[in-house]
């Protein structure tokens, strides 16, 4: 049995290491799900054409220095569906998206670009509530939209409404530092919550829950656990596209380590982990707007939970999970039933337009 593991894990670090080509002669949903499609797609198409040393880290923000002052970029485009759903809609899911991945890469965001793509026959009366929704959360996250630009597309050439944000921060702290065994990982919060509600929202399926997206502005949360632990944070990413499982998997993937997951220590709301389990879903891989994972060094957990949990955001924070050297790259969740089983990238597309 162990030189069977052993060889499962030779064929794992051999296939990881070989480089990403891209086979798919056209580009499908699965090349926006946040997993392997979209890893391979990154890797082999804008990697090599644009490679340069700030865009090859792969962050969330592209950190960089002018004039001496340390800053922050970022962009992302949103074409969710349905526009409109329980807890937020398109318009502050923008927003807090940008200002998140600047959040996480340790900077704190200061003015953003909106882009709008609207379609002919879009009702005025919506996009008056998707920028008023834009305003408040906006003014919630502590940022202005400086700047932005507006195309309209011919009727059923769009889906109503797509938006294009950017945004820009001062980098306050230093960059993302190398993830060591014994290092602690934690999430802000109960995940899954987003992906499900948008699915859900679709009215495709015959399921009711009481559930809502967890849309929210994270700066202040994370600014409160970087002080809380200086030079104790190693790592911090928001779950979007992927879920929590991809994020691991990206932070393992960097540092050669492994990322040990304890399946009863994931917050997971009721209504979320029921809906998961009609639609064969795991909630590890389903996307979240309003939390982070969180990597810090050992001696950093205790303080960075208490920061968490001190911020109404992070009132269900949690340790999930420890790091570990051997074996490398992989992540490994300890299951409910006593079983240690292999979390992978997402393959295929459970959850299309999410985000």
């Amino acid at each position: 049995m162990i030189i069977r593991e052993e060889q499962v894990l030779e064929r794992i670090e051999r296939a990881r290491s070989r480089k990403a080509r891209l086979r798919d002669d056209t580009i499908t949903l699965a090349h926006g799900s946040g997993g392997k499609a979209t890893h391979t797609l990154v890797e082999a198409v804008f990697r090599e054409a644009f490679g340069n040393p700030l865009l090859d880290r792969l962050d969330d923000s592209a950190r960089f220095a002018v004039n001496g002052a340390d800053l922050a970029f970022t962009t992302d485009s949103y074409v969710v569906s349905p526009l409109f759903f329980p807890g937020g809609d398109i318009g502050d899911l923008a927003v807090n998206g940008t200002v998140n991945d600047l959040a996480v890469s340790g900077a704190t965001p200061l003015h953003l670009s909106a882009g709008f793509i609207l379609e002919e026959g879009f009702p005025v009366a919506d996009l008056r509530r998707i920028t008023a929704s834009m305003r408040l959360a906006a003014e919630a996250a502590g940022v202005d939209i400086v700047t932005g630009d507006t195309k309209v597309v011919q009727r059923g050439k769009a889906d109503g409404c797509y938006i294009n944000t950017a945004g820009v921060g001062v980098a306050h702290s230093s960059p993302p530092g190398e993830i060591r065994p014994g290092d602690a990982v934690l999430v802000t919060g109960p995940i899954g919550e987003h992906g499900v509600t948008i699915m859900l929202a679709r009215g495709e399926l015959d399921i009711e829950a009481d559930l809502s997206s967890d849309t929210a502005p994270l700066n202040c949360l994370l600014a409160d656990v970087a002080g809380a632990c200086p030079g104790g944070v190693r790592r911090m990413r928001d779950a979007t596209r992927g879920g929590v499982a991809t994020v691991l998997n990206e932070f393992v993937s960097d540092s050669g380590t492994t990322v040990v997951v304890d399946e009863d220590a994931i917050p997971v709301r009721p209504a979320v982990r029921g809906a998961c389990e009609l639609l064969g879903i795991d909630p590890m891989y389903v996307a979240c707007e309003g939390s982070a994972v969180i990597v810090v060094a050992p001696d950093a957990a205790d303080a960075a939970l208490s920061a968490l949990q001190g911020h109404p955001l992070g009132a269900d924070a949690a340790v999930i999970g420890r790091v570990t050297d051997d074996p490398s790259g992989l992540v490994l969740l300890k299951t409910a039933f006593g079983g240690t089983r292999i979390v992978d990238l997402l393959v295929g597309d459970p959850l299309p337009r999410i985000c």
